[in-house]
């Protein structure tokens, strides 16, 4: 079992390259909405995702119906700054969809209005307009995975032993 990234026209390639990385170091699947605003093959991709990208699980889709028509079943929760549930207040399931949008305008409203129930939003202070895309999916992919216990993913980390310890 593995969580879904969604992300719907990512603009930036270090973002998306950090997201990657994420991804490999959690098992969760990649889903990439064009249109991107970057190639694939760029550096800061590479550079953020290091050698991780190699081991990604990464699809792509022509656009967002695409999306959908590939992915039919799926539980898609929408992160959005217009989201009215918290994001660690809702339950999620193996292998559920969590989509974020392009860093400069978020998801469409249009789509955001079709599934009010499966909108979440990270809680922020006053006027800040939002977090950086990399760390938002960040804290949502690591509340879904902590709901689920961490299944599969190493708990304890080990010292290493030095002279003289």
């Amino acid at each position: 079992m593995a969580m879904n990234i969604v992300l719907l026209e990512p603009e930036i390639p270090s973002n998306t390259g950090n997201i990657g990385r994420t991804c490999a170091a959690t098992g969760a699947r990649l889903h990439l909405i064009e249109p991107l605003g970057f190639h694939l093959s760029e550096k800061a991709i590479k550079r953020s995702g290091m050698d991780y990208w190699a081991d990604l699980d990464v699809r792509r889709y022509l656009n967002y119906r695409d999306f959908l028509e590939k992915n039919p079943h799926a539980r898609v929760y929408y992160a959005t700054t217009k989201g009215k549930n918290v994001y660690s207040d809702l339950q999620y399931e193996d292998e559920s969809f969590l989509m974020f949008g392009k860093e400069s305008a978020g998801i469409p409203e249009e789509i955001l209005v079709q599934h009010p129930d499966t909108c979440i939003r990270i809680p922020m202070l006053g006027d800040t307009r939002s977090l950086n895309l990399a760390n938002s999916v960040a804290i949502v992919l690591y509340e879904a995975l902590r709901q689920q216990e961490f299944r599969g993913m190493c708990l304890q980390g080990k010292l290493r032993k030095f002279e003289g310890t």
